[in-house]
């Protein structure tokens, strides 16, 4: 439908509500409600407060644009009014009634108040929570607030209060300013998790600016655009507005899902108001509300650090192929919704998402969170990466960042991805909100913009091949060498044993190594973990083979004397014939398993050599190359390390001394 715009104009500034909104808290702490549970109780007036002024905004409509009345013709006026798909409430359409005038007599309030909330449409009694069900979701839930109010005696006086803001006089663009900024400050107020993000206004505006200069379809054309994640949908609908209002697309469908009730009560309340709105509650990676759909534009601002293990089942069971590459810790879920997105994005798609810095490096090489950035890059769908100052979100002063993802990159930029440093590009906030302490303004935000458009390196922005990013994770078997560099070469099996000795103590005879005897020295090796330098095997011929630590080689001993074999280790064998133990030792190379971090190439022959290069410059032990692990890995930190400038010698010497000659002078 369309925007609903009263005929009369505001005589003030929307914004000054939100004050008078917030003096309604004190009403809420002097009946001792927690600061942190505000919002709940504030929500659904907010939600009624605004339903009524665009019902009113419609109501002067139709009668403006259709010259009809409720009075004179009431089935022409409801059927007209109707058709405008906002909502519907008996008492505001038909009769004119409003929260202020059922105010006024404190006799009928109560009543007057209950008649006012049943008499909404059914779709919209469910989201505010009216008359519902004892199986049904709460979502906004007034009927229970309602309740507690009433309990606590300030039902009147809170109703009241908010009776005296009016939004009849503003249109849908200032409605929604003001309930951006309610729901910032609730969000200021209750969000307990590093990963219960509401995203900032300026972020919004920043994202918002950048999906502006990627979007390059015809203006005569459908511009679909969701959120897999929306919240109250400040950030759906701030970039539809921004579309709407800078670039001139008219035709522009959003859709959200969400997962926490009243916020998604909120979204679908406001969708109402807004053209071709749809928005889905619940879990969106299970239940997968648009499925069958492809979108142009795609935002988001997911929970991370979020578990996903209670819906680990149907995440490993999911059969609809939106989750490539692997899967990520079930520690950790923000991984899964970037699957998702660039999974309902379309083939000329653009996508621009918060994360914080996990899904940069977190997970070894072969991990599923690194396969997952590993697909993506081998897709190279990933266009920039923005690192955002800290302290901008409203819990958490860590790091966040914006990927840029466009699975139709222009010609010039395929293959090379985008480093952008705005993590200096801040304004200190003149009050803290929680710990949100800074902002951008719109010049350092257009600074962000020009360097992605630009996409040519600057002091804030590094261009970088693809295969920059990618690593070969090596394994290699590594044969351990003696003070003098030697190792044993070839295995020596040691026949006619006598007797293994540990730490000068005798374990057994070979002779009397029966079952129960082989079984205890079994025991005892494995029980103490034993190190090669407590262990002798003396053979019958009298050589006595054993381990010098200090040396760390295998000493061979008789009577001509001590013979270095190099470095080598223990390996016994003990197995069972006939109820009698026979035991085996062998002396084999001493070997460690490790892996190194090479940079990787496309290329394989490039690649080889650069393992090859790599192992004889820094591997000085013999060694036998394993297993090979692509990984994928960012590190902003790196990119755009700056040397500490460090004083020149002479300059610091010249510092004490001037300071010592102060201290001198102190001490006369």
């Amino acid at each position: 439908m369309s925007d609903l715009t009263n005929i009369k104009q505001p005589s003030r500034d929307i914004m000054h509500y939100e004050s008078r909104i917030w003096e309604i808290a004190d009403l809420m702490r002097s009946a001792s409600i927690k600061q942190s549970d505000f919002p709940d109780y504030m929500m659904p007036f907010f939600a009624l407060v605004m339903l009524e002024g665009r019902m009113l905004n419609a109501v002067q409509k139709v009668k403006d644009d259709e010259d009809l009345t409720p009075e004179d013709d009431p089935e022409d006026f409801k059927e007209a009014f109707l058709a405008m798909n906002c909502g519907y409430n008996e008492y505001i359409v038909m009769q004119g009634k409003t929260l202020n005038s059922i105010c006024q007599n404190d006799t009928t309030f109560e009543q007057d108040f209950a008649n006012y909330l049943r008499r909404f449409d059914d779709v919209l009694k469910v989201l505010l929570g009216i008359d519902r069900g004892p199986k049904e979701q709460k979502y906004l839930n007034i009927d229970g607030i309602v309740a507690e109010l009433s309990g606590k005696h300030i039902l009147m006086p809170v109703v009241s209060a908010w009776s005296n803001i009016d939004l009849s006089p503003y249109d849908n663009s200032a409605i929604t300013t003001l309930e951006e900024h309610i729901k910032r400050k609730w969000a200021d107020i209750s969000a307990s998790t590093a990963g219960e993000q509401y995203t900032p206004d300026d972020i919004i505006s920043l994202i918002t600016e950048i999906v502006a200069t990627k979007v390059t379809k015809p203006k005569n054309q459908i511009i679909h655009v969701y959120d897999p994640t929306c919240g109250g949908a400040n950030l759906l609908f701030g970039v539809e507005d921004r579309l709407r209002a800078q670039l001139g697309y008219q035709q522009i469908h959003t859709w959200g899902s969400e997962y926490n009730d009243k916020l998604y009560a909120l979204a679908a309340i406001e969708s109402r108001f807004r053209t071709h709105s749809t928005i889905s509650y619940g879990n969106t990676l299970t239940t997968v509300p648009f499925h069958d759909k492809q979108f142009d534009v795609i935002v988001a601002n997911p929970p991370y650090g979020d578990k996903w293990s209670g819906f680990e089942k149907e995440i490993k069971n999911d059969q609809t192929g939106q989750f490539p590459g692997g899967l990520p810790s079930v520690s950790d879920g923000q991984l899964l919704f970037m699957q998702h997105i660039l999974w309902q994005l379309d083939s000329d798609g653009i996508a621009v998402e918060v994360h914080n810095g996990s899904t940069l490096f977190s997970g070894d090489a072969g991990s599923g969170e690194n396969s997952i950035r590993k697909y993506i890059f081998d897709k190279d769908w990933v266009e920039a990466i923005i690192q955002m100052p800290q302290n901008e979100f409203f819990n958490t002063g860590i790091y966040t960042y914006l990927w840029i993802m466009n699975k139709q990159k222009p010609l010039d930029r395929k293959d090379k991805v985008a480093l952008i440093d705005g993590s200096s590009l801040w304004t200190l906030l003149k009050k803290a909100k929680g710990d949100k302490r800074r902002e951008m303004t719109p010049t350092q935000r257009k600074q962000i913009v020009d360097a992605l458009t630009a996409f040519e390196p600057s002091d804030i922005c590094k261009i970088y091949p693809r295969e920059h990013f990618y690593y070969n994770k090596q394994s290699l078997t590594l044969t351990e060498i003696d003070v003098n560099g030697e190792y044993l070469k070839e295995p020596i099996k040691l026949k006619k044993i006598q007797s293994v000795v540990l730490n000068d103590e005798t374990l057994t005879e070979v002779k009397d190594l029966d079952t129960n005897a082989g079984n205890a020295l079994k025991n005892k090796l494995k029980a103490a973990n034993i190190d090669d330098d407590l262990l002798m095997v003396v053979l019958e011929d009298g050589n006595c083979y054993s381990y010098d630590k200090e040396q760390e080689t295998i000493i061979c001993e008789n009577n001509e004397g001590r013979t270095v074999l190099g470095c080598g280790t223990f390996k016994f064998d003990l197995s069972t014939s006939k109820g009698k133990k026979s035991l085996k030792v062998e002396i084999i190379p001493r070997t460690t398993g490790d892996y190194e971090i090479i940079p990787h190439h496309f290329d394989a022959d490039k690649n080889q050599k650069e393992i090859n290069d790599f192992m004889a410059k820094y591997v000085f032990k013999p060694f036998v190359l394993g297993a090979n692990t692509i990984g994928v890995e960012l590190n902003f930190n790196k990119e755009f390390y700056a040397p500490e400038i460090i004083d020149k010698v002479k300059e610091v010497l010249e510092e004490i001394r001037v300071l010592n000659k102060q201290l001198m002078a102190i001490e006369i």
